[in-house]
């Protein structure tokens, strides 16, 4: 068995056309999305011959297969397109982090929550992370003090999407950006 290389996605499975169809019979759409009938592969093609096209199976698990007359090259072109301008659309927002400490100053912390509203602004997701050091973490109830206040100020352009949690001896909680929608 051959290992696959981790950091490429799996092939999409290939489109058959022309000769490479399997199937004895299939159903043609026509090149103006007419349904041309069931027949025999080889028919299909030779109607594909004639309109000056290729035949591409478009639905290889129905019963017949369904094939139709269009330009091979064409299709493959439009859909190239249409993933680049999905992948563009995309816009995976990245994480941030502010860190604080249970007895940060109030300069400082309005400070952090300024950088974390930049961030919720941009449309990146904020990790709010709130170490605590030696006896401190005996003062923990501070710490869900602290988050619920930035949770507060930031409420107008971000939402709680991961609620404050101890991981060790921090507390974290994760903001994400309000939708476009609920905006």
């Amino acid at each position: 068995m051959a290992l696959r290389d981790k950091r490429k996605p799996p092939a999409a499975p290939k489109m058959r056309a022309n000769k490479d169809i399997r199937a004895n019979e299939v159903r043609v759409i026509g090149p103006e999305g007419e349904q041309l009938g069931i027949m025999s592969s080889s028919d299909a093609l030779e109607k594909a011959i004639q309109h000056g096209l290729d035949l591409v199976e478009i639905a290889p698990t129905a019963v017949p297969s369904v094939c139709r007359i269009m330009d091979l090259g064409k299709h493959k072109y439009e859909q190239s397109r249409k993933e680049r301008t999905l992948k563009s659309n995309q816009k995976g927002g990245h994480l941030k982090e502010v860190k604080l400490r249970p007895y940060t100053g109030e300069h400082d912390l309005a400070f952090k929550i300024n950088h974390a509203r930049e961030f919720l602004e941009e449309r990146n997701k904020v990790k709010v992370t709130l170490m605590f050091r030696g006896r401190e973490m005996a003062y923990r109830q501070k710490g869900w003090e602290i988050l619920a206040e930035i949770q507060k100020q930031l409420e107008d352009v971000g939402q709680q999407e991961y609620a404050p949690k101890m991981e060790g001896r921090n507390m974290i909680m994760i903001l994400a950006p309000k939708s476009a929608k609920g905006a």
